[in-house]
């Protein structure tokens, strides 16, 4: 299934940039992999053991990894309390997968009220009943 999930979103996108939310391990190389020529990967979850990848997926096509201190789990769950508490809430526009190029042509016009959300889950429901 993960892997059905990564041919899915290669074959949509012309992908430049992953940021990477999640705190568990994860086999990086298959993400670095979907990475265009000089793209890059931001570490912003940070897992409890060491992450690792083979040099070879970064330097056969310039691409690069990099990392945003924002936090960790303890720090964003105390946000997001906070945010609860206080009624605090975000404006979102949730899209589909194959509306991303769509809503990135948007963001380079300046057409944007509010930050969009990938919803992929439904997006991968949906391509899943498509190839039945």
């Amino acid at each position: 299934m993960q892997h059905q999930i990564l041919i899915h979103l290669t074959l949509l996108l012309d992908t430049y940039l992953i940021i990477n939310t999640v705190s568990v391990n994860l086999d990086l190389n298959k993400y670095l992999s979907m990475l265009t020529l000089d793209g890059a990967m931001v570490l912003v979850g940070i897992p409890e053991n060491q992450v690792q990848f083979a040099a070879p997926v970064l330097v056969g096509a310039r691409r690069s990894v990099a990392g945003s201190g924002i936090g960790g789990i303890k720090e964003t769950q105390e946000m997001l309390d906070f945010c609860q508490k206080n009624n605090t809430t975000c404006d979102i526009e949730k899209i589909s997968i194959d509306k991303v190029n769509e809503t990135y042509k948007r963001v380079l016009n300046s057409d944007v009220k509010y930050r969009f959300v990938i919803d992929i889950a439904n997006s991968l429901k949906c391509n899943n009943n498509n190839d039945k």
